[in-house]
């Protein structure tokens, strides 16, 4: 969606508060099965307009750990400074709406990108898959042995064998 944040840049009493149910399935992927909600509030603060976005999401992956397919909700605030142009040092910290339109859609599939954590398990204490035989080890113990012999020492094994 594209919103006119032109009345937020003169007014200072405007503010723009408006619902948005986003959909990231096709430029994102399967993880996002549901449209993410959105609530976008934009608001002249002396002079200074200020977006803030609340969202929420049911985010579906596979555990990094055991690869079971989970699914868990997310919330986050963001908060972003609007400015219409921009100097060639101070782009990290504003977001440019040249003409007084911006794209909030995209602002927010990638606050959310980058937001999400790069680690995800279907639990906490996820104990994830057998090295040897690939047993999900959170449905049970697989019966293989825990005890490894490191492969440079295999050559003394062989002498005490003897």
């Amino acid at each position: 969606m594209v919103l006119d944040v032109r009345q937020s840049f003169t007014d200072e009493s405007y503010e723009i508060s408006v619902e948005e149910a986003l959909d990231f399935s096709e430029s994102v992927g399967d993880c996002f099965r549901e449209p993410v909600s959105a609530v976008i509030n934009v608001k002249n603060h002396a002079g200074m307009v200020v977006l803030t976005a609340s969202v929420r999401f049911k985010y579906y992956y596979e555990c990094d750990r055991c690869t079971v397919k989970s699914e868990k909700d997310f919330a986050y605030i963001f908060r972003h400074i609007l400015v219409t142009s921009l100097s060639d040092e101070s782009g990290d910290d504003y977001i440019e709406a040249p003409d007084y339109k911006l794209d909030t859609g995209s602002l927010l599939r990638d606050d959310i990108l980058l937001e999400l954590p790069s680690k995800l398990l279907c639990k906490e204490d996820c104990k994830g898959l057998c090295p040897k035989c690939g047993k999900n080890l959170n449905e049970g113990d697989c019966g293989c042995s825990t005890r490894e012999i490191d492969p440079r020492l295999a050559a003394l094994r062989a002498l005490l064998s003897e």
